[in-house]
């Protein structure tokens, strides 16, 4: 019965979270944040799933996701001087106020909902059902089929942005596994998705 209830849990999750991915770009900026941010929140108290937040397990994140994070934004900035990316960056239009995108749209509504909801929740109930190496494919399955609506909001390929979305929530999900807190992949993907926001703005000026 245990496991019955373990694996409705994680596949109900995964489920409800790409089925949102549909919904929450309909919704208006200031409440998609809020809205992500709460669920992300909730969905950990729900699972009762281990953030790793306090220390020793913090300083291994912390470590971890800085060497992650610095790796991920020297290749953004150097793909910059490639003029296909640079052309591609400059036909996109960014967020109205730049300064709520970087600082609350991206670390809140993006960076710590996903996290929170993936990687941490999901991510346990589905090593809870799966076991480690399937509770994380189960997570990064769910986190690449998440961004269809935005690929094609976008314009970008579908089945490219699931792949590549994919192989980032299975990295992501690595690196929580080994340092034991979930500040190692947050801080990566904040600096991918920072990196990414800041090379559009300075690419399109």
């Amino acid at each position: 019965m245990r496991r019955l209830n373990a694996l409705s849990l994680a596949v109900s999750m995964a489920t409800a979270l790409v089925g949102w991915s549909f919904v929450s770009p309909r919704l208006p900026a200031v409440a998609r944040v809020t809205l992500q941010a709460v669920v992300g929140a909730l969905l950990i108290a729900v699972t009762r799933a281990p953030l790793g937040l306090r220390p020793p397990r913090l300083w291994a994140g912390v470590r971890l996701g800085s060497v992650a994070g610095s790796v991920a934004t020297t290749a953004i900035a150097a793909s910059t001087a490639v003029p296909a990316v640079r052309a591609g960056m400059a036909v996109r239009e960014p967020p109205a106020s730049a300064p709520a995108w970087l600082l609350l749209r991206i670390p809140l509504g993006t960076v710590w909902a996903e996290e929170a909801a993936f990687r941490s929740a999901l991510g346990a109930a589905g090593a809870a059902a799966f076991g480690t190496r399937g509770g994380r494919l189960l997570q990064a399955s769910a986190f690449g089929l998440s961004h269809i609506a935005d690929a094609r909001a976008a314009g970008d390929p579908v089945v490219g942005t699931v792949l590549v979305t994919g192989v980032a929530g299975w990295v992501f999900g690595w690196l929580a596994e080994r340092s034991g807190s979930l500040a190692a992949p947050m801080l990566a993907h904040l600096a991918i998705n920072e990196a990414g926001a800041v090379a559009a703005l300075t690419v399109r000026r």
